[in-house]
């Protein structure tokens, strides 16, 4: 255990013109109450502020430090020669905890500081990958970024993407709870292919075969037999040998299923309204925390546009954009989105009725046009965050779905049972939460969204 040191000024320290700046003397009823670090103090009140060197500053007569802890920062003054060259020795970044007093000091942004009387530290002192984070810009390549999560991540605009993450899964259960939803956890190990494609990752399971899932779309939509209502969030894997940046090996999805549903639009009204509601509580509470950055805040009207997937194929073609007959390129898909934004002031807007050929087996078909789906991707600044639609929801139809497609029926017993037994119309959709973070703040690469993201080349750290 270390103990404090305190260093108490000598007369003559005490005496000397700028070696100490003296405690304003506020009247009794009149003190201040001030916010340090997510708590509240009075000017003139000693305090024990605990986190991280994030920026070390020594001068002449005086030395700065910004503490940081898991929400915001702080501004320390040493003043005492002692306190000085003990906070000179201790490493940018170490963890310590400081003694002090709350002091009144009307240049600094928040109109008061922190006078440091003592410094409690324990670290080694040492660090071989030392990255300075409290730059303004980190000016190193993002594989060397990622290559040293562990401290990078502790820059408070890379930690506020996070932040926003956290915030969003929360917004997310808080909206399916109010609408009556039951939180499910359901396995990532399975015996089969589950969705019928071949991107899975395979492994050994006790001499068996099994593989992560690539969604929990099955195991939902049986849920829904027995809640009627289910969300989840959790991990995804998808076997896919891509390196772009939009795409992840791993990511965090945000699944939600509803029986009893007329068509797939219940599930874009659905929609509609969480992400609403998600966008703007989620600009409330930004404004609440101490550390915020510039954010291009998206326009989110009360009804998103909707565009049959004909008509989207026209707009993207009328801006250029090279696309497909069955489903919508890249450059298709940001045409749309800038489509909406012009003509909706929308950031959002929904594609639906896409062509069966590229939708799961599971899909319901548009009864007047087999060959269109009962489905719906929802763009959001002109890259697809959501994918939903109706679900078949009869045994006979899904044995007949699965022919269609040549999928084995074999494996899915405990699936099919859920048919047998009587299930409602139903649909559902998923988030790609990652995907979210990276169109709200609108980062360049999706691995900027994640903490530890995993791709073709990344396992660690």
């Amino acid at each position: 255990m270390v103990s404090w040191t305190i260093f108490r000024p000598s007369p003559d320290e005490s005496a000397g013109a700028g070696r100490r700046r003296p405690l304003l003397k506020i009247p009794e009823g009149k003190k201040k109450r001030i916010q340090i670090m997510g708590m509240e103090y009075q000017i003139g009140e000693r305090a024990i502020l605990s986190g991280w060197l994030h920026r070390i500053s020594i001068q002449k007569n005086i030395s700065f430090a910004t503490l940081r802890d898991g929400h915001s920062t702080a501004q320390a003054v040493c003043v005492d020669p002692r306190v000085r060259r003990r906070l000179g020795d201790i490493p940018q970044g170490s963890a310590v905890e400081l003694l002090g007093t709350v002091v009144e000091n009307g240049q600094s942004t928040k109109g008061c500081e922190f006078l440091v009387e003592a410094i409690r530290y324990e670290g080694s002192g040492t660090c071989d990958a030392f990255i300075d984070i409290s730059k303004k810009e980190l000016e190193i390549h993002q594989n060397h970024a990622l290559d040293h999560a562990p401290v990078v991540l502790r820059r408070p605009d890379i930690r506020f993407r996070h932040r926003l993450a956290a915030a969003s899964v929360q917004l997310f259960r808080s909206f399916l709870d109010a609408e009556g939803f039951t939180e499910i956890h359901t396995p990532r190990l399975n015996a089969g292919t589950m969705e019928g494609g071949s991107d899975l990752f395979a492994l050994d399971y006790f001499g068996r075969p099994a593989f992560l899932a690539q969604s929990p779309q099955l195991h939902k939509q049986i849920m829904v037999g027995i809640f009627e209502k289910v969300y989840e969030t959790g991990p995804v894997f998808r076997a896919e040998r891509h390196a772009t940046v939009r795409h992840l090996n791993e990511y965090t999805s945000l699944d939600a299923e509803l029986g009893f549903i007329r068509d797939h639009r219940d599930v874009m009204e659905l929609v509609n309204r969480l992400i609403a509601f998600m966008a703007k509580r989620l600009y409330e509470l930004v404004l609440d925390w101490e550390e915020r950055y510039p954010l291009l805040w998206p326009q989110a009207p009360e009804r998103f546009p909707r565009v049959p997937f004909e008509e989207a194929l026209v707009i993207a073609r009328k801006a250029g954009a090279k696309t497909g007959e069955t489903d919508l390129s890249p450059a298709a898909e940001l045409a749309i989105g800038e489509w909406a934004l012009g003509e909706h002031h929308s950031d959002f807007v929904f594609v639906e009725g896409y062509p069966m050929e590229k939708r799961p087996f599971y899909t319901h078909p548009d009864p007047d046009r087999p060959e269109r789906s009962r489905s719906f991707d929802l763009l959001f600044r002109g890259q697809e965050l959501i994918t939903g639609g109706q679900r078949l929801h009869t045994k006979p139809a899904y044995l007949e779905a699965m022919k269609s497609r040549d999928i084995d029926a074999e494996g899915f017993e405990g699936y099919l049972e859920a048919f047998d037994a009587g299930m409602p119309p139903h649909g559902g959709f998923a988030i790609g939460l990652e995907r979210w973070i990276q169109s709200l703040i609108q980062l360049p690469n999706i691995r900027m969204a994640s903490l530890f993201p995993r791709d073709g080349k990344r396992l660690t750290p």
